[in-house]
């Protein structure tokens, strides 16, 4: 059986309240699924994929350049794609189930692909769009997750 995937996208600026959500999301959100991809840059993904290594999981960057030094520090495995925006589609392709966090345009675009595809959304404090589980905490994120996984695996 293929490993799941979760992706966390959100914007490449962020609060330091939503870097530290981000953060503590990620971190526990590493002991239901042990993989995690992002756009591996700034802000909310350099936060997620700090998180997610603290607790223990394996990070991918799905990046927008040619260059795999461009990722985070926290990245374990760099994918540079030389696509620019394009590569959002990659990003969620990849996961099994998306945690989008408070982003611009960009995330906008992911959540988009994930309703497009029929991969499911998880919103926390993002955009609030018909067909995206909105929650409330990232305790009620990682339960929805655990949920869609365990069903996806039937």
């Amino acid at each position: 059986m293929k490993k799941q995937i979760v992706g966390i996208i959100g914007g490449h600026d962020c609060t330091l309240e939503v870097e530290k959500l981000a953060h503590n999301l990620a971190k526990n959100l590493a002991k239901v699924v042990g993989i995690m991809v992002s756009g591996g840059l700034s802000g909310t993904m350099k936060a997620a994929c700090a998180g997610f290594k603290a607790g223990g999981g394996l990070t991918i960057g799905i990046l927008p350049s040619y260059n795999k030094k461009d990722a985070n520090s926290y990245v374990d495995i760099a994918i540079p794609t030389g696509l620019g925006l394009a590569r959002n589609l990659l990003v969620v392709k990849s996961a099994d189930v998306v945690i989008a966090l408070p982003g611009e345009a960009g995330t906008l675009s992911e959540i988009a692909y994930c309703l497009q595809l029929g991969i499911p959304v998880i919103s926390l404090r993002s955009w609030d769009i018909p067909g995206v589980i909105k929650v409330r905490g990232a305790k009620e994120a990682i339960k929805k997750v655990q949920y869609i996984l365990k069903r996806s695996r039937k």
